[in-house]
């Protein structure tokens, strides 16, 4: 973790904003930063990489391309740094990254915990399991107080069932809508069809 707070920044009045940088350049990024008076967050973590020879530890951003920065008040001075694209914007402002999201990131890495990356997922999300007995499975996450559950359903019976999965067997499906499509058009039920004979 690069964590960077120079003695000249008043950090308690300037929120926290998300810098978009060229691929594997966030520490350099996050340095040139913080050589110029930004208050600067890169939260890293450890992975082992194996090549054919050898294995590397490495130190990697736990959000590639991506570093924390407050004082957007200067933004010539963010947006001429070597290595960066963009702020984040939203509606045409700076997006404002909430002080207890940064903080519970923050925490998590400093602890002795283990931290790696994981797809975004929000209950809802149409996901694919990708390891254990259901590979390639796909339903919609849920949350049941501390469990995930995988739901699937036969459509056109309207009926559901739900499997306990590990959150960190899945992948978000960006590509299927939140509710199945045969939801919209809802399947005439079995009493009310007519038998012709």
């Amino acid at each position: 973790m690069i964590n960077m707070a120079p003695q000249i920044c008043n950090a308690g009045q300037l929120e926290w904003n998300a810098i978009y940088t060229r691929h594997q350049h966030e520490k350099a990024v996050a340095e040139s930063l913080s050589g110029n008076g930004f208050e600067v967050f890169l939260p890293t973590y450890n992975t082992i990489r194996q090549w054919k020879d050898r294995k590397k530890q490495l130190t990697l951003p736990l959000f590639p391309c991506y570093v924390f920065v407050r004082g957007n008040d200067r933004r010539l001075g963010i947006l001429t740094t070597p290595g960066v694209h963009l702020i984040v914007m939203f509606n045409g402002r700076p997006a404002a990254i909430p002080d207890v999201e940064v903080d519970a990131i923050r925490k998590a890495v400093e602890s002795k915990l283990r931290v790696e990356p994981h797809p975004f997922l929000k209950c809802g999300d149409w996901v694919q399991v990708t390891s254990g007995p259901l590979t390639d499975v796909e339903g919609i996450l849920v949350r049941k107080k501390s469990s995930h559950r995988l739901i699937l359903s036969a459509e056109l019976l309207g009926k559901s069932m739900a499997v306990e999965i590990d959150a960190f067997s899945v992948k978000p499906l960006p590509h299927r809508s939140k509710t199945p499509l045969l939801s919209r058009v809802q399947p005439e039920s079995f009493a009310k069809r007519q038998v012709s004979g």
